[in-house]
């Protein structure tokens, strides 16, 4: 029998993602459980077939950079930003509107096109990016049939690179804001390679960090055309009044996420386990998803947080847990920003961003973490140390942003805007640059 809370969760997903996304998550799984009578994988499949780009192989010749602006570096672009629908608190959107809202504040119009293979309604995913992102002006417009009218695309995944080069007509300059190597997000399998494929369809590459960069070099054999750093929202995240008394914290901090397995949330959750065995005493606030039957032991659940409400609970604790297997979470630096130590599973790639001093780099087992943990709570620490620990995280997003918008500006030939076409789908296009595996 459905149960209140049941009721209340089923609310709040079609609130945060729309019908038509929650719907098909829900038909992937009755899918499921009629044992395969219905094509299950086609539902949550994120890309329409005439959506998947292709690449001939290695004698697609390399597209150039567009031509250069004046040194000045021109103002007034139409630039076109493609994403899929966020869900309020996605650090992804976060970070990719970010750039949007620097792009904005420097004199550029922007739209942002939302790629939805449900379709749901556009009002809906413009009224969930309102209301968690209320500083973009963006307008907001579906990628489908066509994505018109810009001086320049930028896709921010690699689904969406996908998208650019079948919904944009081929005079468009393109550019990719490359987050994490995504091809890590999945098995071996359709979308690995789909996601790797992402980056040889001709997309100006913009590389989030050093990880991002190495891995494009190392795996896909890429050499990004421009790699910016890592920033940290200090804005938000940083030392309170109450925060730089060391005997104000206590405790440890998990912020919880099941649906993200880069995010090592088994290990979190399977760490804390064993040190709340061992050191009952010390308090265990849990933020995000911890779901319908928590974490199995006595946790302090928090439920999602509005970034100031975080920053608040993270100048109460000592150490909190920011694990990851691909490119550094978010979480970490703004662990840092507010006096708080991040435990991080040992990884080289997590590493490539975060060489400051300060985090605990934990063998990536549960008793590993969990003796990391203890290490860090069970450490006297200084109001001096914990500015220390605040000054070391990068702050803002600024320079970054910056650099991300300088560069687009200055390799984009503004030109005429492309008109929109009598056929979303230009014969030129269809075939000749898209089809299946």
């Amino acid at each position: 029998m459905t149960t209140w809370n049941d009721m209340q969760k089923l609310r709040r997903k079609l609130r945060q993602e729309g019908a038509g996304m929650t719907v098909r998550r829900l038909g992937h799984r009755v899918a499921r459980w009629v044992d395969n009578r219905v094509d299950s994988d086609a539902l949550a499949f994120p890309l329409l077939a005439e959506d998947i780009g292709w690449d001939p192989g290695p004698t697609r010749p390399a597209r150039p950079l567009p031509a250069p602006l004046p040194a000045d570096g021109g103002t007034g672009l139409h630039l076109g930003w493609v994403c899929v629908p966020p869900a309020v608190g996605s650090g992804g959107h976060t970070t990719l509107f970010r750039m949007v809202q620097m792009a904005e504040r420097r004199g550029h119009r922007c739209t942002l096109f939302l790629y939805d293979r449900a379709d749901t309604s556009v009002d809906h995913h413009e009224a969930t990016i309102r209301r968690g992102w209320p500083g973009l002006q963006a307008e907001i417009r579906s990628a489908r049939p066509a994505i018109t009218g810009v001086d320049a695309i930028v896709a921010g995944s690699w689904e969406t690179a996908h998208v650019v080069l079948s919904r944009a007509a081929e005079s468009i300059p393109t550019y990719y804001f490359i987050q994490d190597y995504e091809p890590f997000f999945s098995p071996r399998g359709p979308l690995w390679t789909l996601a790797e494929q992402s980056y040889h369809l001709g997309l100006t590459t913009i590389a989030l960090g050093e990880m991002v960069a190495g891995c494009l070099r190392d795996f896909a054999h890429v050499e990004p055309d421009l790699v910016v750093p890592f920033g940290c929202d200090t804005d938000t995240y940083g030392l309170t009044e109450a925060g730089e008394e060391p005997g104000e914290r206590r405790g440890v901090v998990f912020y919880a996420k099941p649906g993200a397995a880069r995010r090592g949330y088994a290990l979190g959750r399977d760490a804390l386990r064993l040190f709340h065995t061992a050191h009952p005493e010390v308090p265990i606030h849990a933020v995000g998803d911890t779901g319908a039957g928590g974490l199995g032991f006595d946790a302090i659940s928090h439920g999602s947080l509005t970034p100031s409400d975080l920053n608040l609970l993270y100048n109460t604790v000592q150490a909190g847990l920011a694990l990851s297997f691909t490119n550094i979470s978010l979480v970490a630096e703004e662990m840092l920003a507010a006096g708080v130590v991040p435990v991080i599973n040992e990884s080289a790639m997590a590493r490539a961003d975060l060489p400051q001093p300060g985090p605990v780099w934990a063998v990536p087992t549960p008793q590993g973490v969990a003796d990391a943990l203890w290490a860090t709570v069970s450490e006297p620490r200084s109001g001096a140390d914990l500015r220390r620990l605040s000054h070391s995280a990068r702050q803002g997003w600024d320079p970054t942003a910056d650099r991300v918008v300088d560069f687009i500006t200055r390799t984009v030939d503004p030109g005429p805007v492309d008109p929109q076409p009598a056929d979303p789908r230009p014969a030129d296009m269809v075939g000749a640059r898209t089809g299946a595996l």
